[in-house]
Parts: C-alpha cells; sequence; structure tokens
C-alpha cells in the first residue's frame, strides 16, 4: 500500500475501513459500550457494530447508547432478526436511530438459530421471509401504507410509520453459506461475513456476493463487503487471548461448525473428532464462556493450526498485516473482532503508517453504505 501522509498518521484520523464490536463476546455490563465508543471514536474507529444477545445486549437499546455516546462513528446491528420483533417496531426502531445518529445508522440483520426460535415459537428464518421483511421496511422508510399484506414474513392488515417519510436505511446481512451470500448480494446495501474465514474463503465470499449483485443489475461496487478478522495481539493478557482465540473458535464450532467448515473447506473429519471429544462433549454452555484455561489448553489439541491462523495474532505490525490481506482477498472494510478499542491501541498506529488514504477515506461513516453521498 502506499505509505501514509502525516495527516492520515495522526491520531483520531478517521479510518473508516475498520470497525469493531461493541461489548465483544460475553458482557454483564452493558453500560461498557459507552465508554468503548468514546474511546472508538477518540481513536478514529470507522463503525461499531452490535451483536444481539438474549440475556443483557438488546440491539435497540445498544443502539441508542451508542448514538448519545458518540459524534462520528458508523452503527450498525451485525444482527439481530427480523422474526423476533413486528416489521413496524422494527422499521421504527431503524428511523430513530437513523434520525438521532443523523443517517449514521444500518440495520443489520441475520439469519440466528433454528433451534432457539423453535423454543420461542418463532417462526425459523428463510431468505423469502427476510426478503418480505425487508422490503416491509423499506416501504415503510419511503412513507407508504400496506394494506392487507400478506407474505413469506407474516400477514398483516394495515402497516405504516408516517407518510411524509422518505428515509434512506441501509440494510445489512450477515452471511456465510454460499445461498445466504448471494441472496445478500442480491437485496442488501452491505454484508457482514463472519469470523475465522481463510483468505480463499473470503475471496470467493466476495466474488459470489459481487456476481449476485451484478446478476440483479445492480452496481457490484455499491454493495460493501465487511471481513471479521479475529485481533489477538500478543500485548492481551494470556489468559485472555486463550478466550478470545481458543475458546472463540471453538464455540463457532459447537454452535455451527458445520456451515464455517463447508465456508473453509476445512477437513469434516477433524470437526467431527473435535465435536466428539470426551472433553468438548462435557460442556453444557459455550466453550468461550464456560472453559478454564487449563480446558482451552487441551482443545487447542483438537484445533488444526490452519483453523486458528485465520486471524491476526502476534505483533502490531503482524496484525496489520493480516489486516491488508483481508483488503487483498477483496473485502471493502474490516471489523476488527473480539477486541475492545483499548486492546486495539496498539494496532490503529501500525496501521496509519500503511494504509491507502486515496483508497479508505473516501468510505462514508455509515458502516451500510459504500461511498459517500453529493
Amino acid at each position: 500500500m502506499p505509505a501514509a501522509t502525516p495527516e492520515d498518521q495522526t491520531p483520531g484520523h478517521p479510518l473508516p475501513e475498520l470497525g469493531f464490536y461493541g461489548l465483544a463476546g460475553h458482557s454483564a455490563t452493558p453500560r461498557d459500550l459507552i465508554g468503548e465508543v468514546a474511546h472508538a471514536e477518540r481513536l478514529g474507529l470507522g463503525a461499531v457494530f452490535l451483536s444481539e444477545r438474549f440475556n443483557t445486549k438488546d440491539a435497540a437499546v445498544l443502539t441508542g447508547a451508542a448514538v448519545a455516546a458518540g459524534e462520528r462513528l458508523g452503527i450498525a446491528t451485525a444482527a439481530t432478526n427480523h422474526n423476533t420483533r413486528h416489521p413496524l417496531v422494527t422499521a421504527n426502531m431503524a428511523t430513530t436511530a437513523h434520525r438521532m445518529s443523523e443517517g449514521r445508522f444500518t440495520l443489520g440483520l441475520g439469519r440466528g438459530f433454528d433451534p432457539l426460535f423453535d423454543v420461542m415459537n418463532l417462526p425459523r428464518v428463510t431468505s423469502a421471509r427476510m426478503a418480505d421483511a425487508i422490503g416491509i421496511y423499506r416501504a415503510l422508510w419511503r412513507g407508504e401504507a400496506l394494506i392487507g399484506h400478506d407474505g413469506p414474513a407474516g400477514t398483516f392488515p394495515y402497516l405504516s410509520l408516517d407518510p411524509t417519510f422518505d428515509e434512506d436505511i441501509p440494510v445489512a446481512l450477515v452471511a456465510i453459506g454460499p445461498r445466504t451470500l448471494e441472496f445478500a448480494g442480491r437485496v442488501a446495501d452491505a454484508v457482514v461475513l463472519h469470523t475465522f474465514m481463510t483468505d480463499d474463503a473470503l475471496a470467493r465470499s466476495v466474488e459470489i456476493v459481487k456476481n449476485a449483485a451484478a446478476d440483479a443489475g445492480r452496481d457490484p461496487s455499491s454493495v460493501r463487503v465487511w471481513s471479521v478478522l479475529a485481533v489477538v495481539g500478543d500485548w492481551i493478557d494470556e489468559a485472555a487471548a486463550q478466550r478470545k482465540l481458543i475458546g472463540r473458535l471453538a464455540s463457532y464450532l459447537q454452535g455451527y461448525g458445520d456451515v464455517l467448515a463447508a465456508a473453509n473447506r476445512w477437513d469434516s473429519a477433524a470437526l467431527t473428532a473435535f465435536r466428539e471429544d470426551e472433553l468438548v462433549r462435557s460442556f453444557t454452555g459455550a466453550i468461550d464462556a464456560v472453559a478454564t484455561p487449563e480446558q482451552l489448553a487441551q482443545v487447542a489439541e483438537l484445533l488444526p493450526g490452519e483453523w486458528l491462523a485465520a486471524s491476526a495474532t502476534g505483533t502490531a505490525a503482524q496484525c496489520c498485516a493480516r489486516i491488508s490481506d483481508q483488503f487483498d482477498h477483496g473485502a471493502d472494510s474490516v471489523i476488527l473482532h473480539g477486541a475492545t478499542p483499548r486492546e486495539l491501541e496498539p494496532v490503529l498506529p501500525a496501521w496509519r503508517t500503511v494504509r491507502d488514504a486515496r483508497r479508505f477515506d473516501t468510505l462514508p461513516r455509515n458502516p451500510g453504505r459504500s461511498r459517500r453521498r453529493m
């Protein structure tokens, strides 16, 4: 990449190409997000992504906190699910966040987990249902009234927010598998990929998204693709690093290892051996939440080295090299995953010395937009 100019290396100079996850991992103290957003803005990070869990991580509440805590940072849910809220409630939430943030908000949606929806007595998420829901949101944001809507997302006698609305709110989709990636390329403004994707898997995913956009008659460059890169630098406490790297990958393999392994073309036999291991089978919760350091060391022996290598580790310079790899393999932007802004402090000055300002400084603050609005 071209050498950075002195202005680019100024602490706080915006880095719209980089984002982070608020309240990374498990958190019982959601108020921490307020400090994280303020710290991220001081460092110059471009966007905060907010995942939703049914404990202390409600997407709407976290979005409001992020809006209030910052003035510049882009904000996206990544992700909430369309089936857990009435479409009028979700459209209203997104409009409120859009106006409160003065256009910095993106509504990010995902498929979620079928077993969870089954016990909640909610319909499972399908592409048809998600497409219908997105169509409803966009119609409501345009000020339209829907009368007698009967579609895959549900039957609604009457839906309307405000006839004066003309809101342009980006929609992002979280995607791993090829069918969801194709769907995202057809309908979404942005796509958020997944942690622990190899460089080859990233390149294939970007190609699927962009080709699907072109096939749908859209400009492929209008769909902003975010890779998600686990950053676990050598300045992180060893026990925390184990949990962020080994524990997190192991937890993903517990929940939807088949999808992740297929995306990466990993050996299915190794995944089966991992899942059938006596220690892994003994965990009653997510490994990154319940395993001891001793157990994590044992789990590490079950994970092929190439699987863990799909991350950024080592010195700040080595982490920056892995960030560059993401752009070299087609990503438009990168979420630095599993690390708080404070834990990212050593990376950002190093990144400023190698980033291509001509390429990245034109990116908009809103993480769901690919280009600035005139």
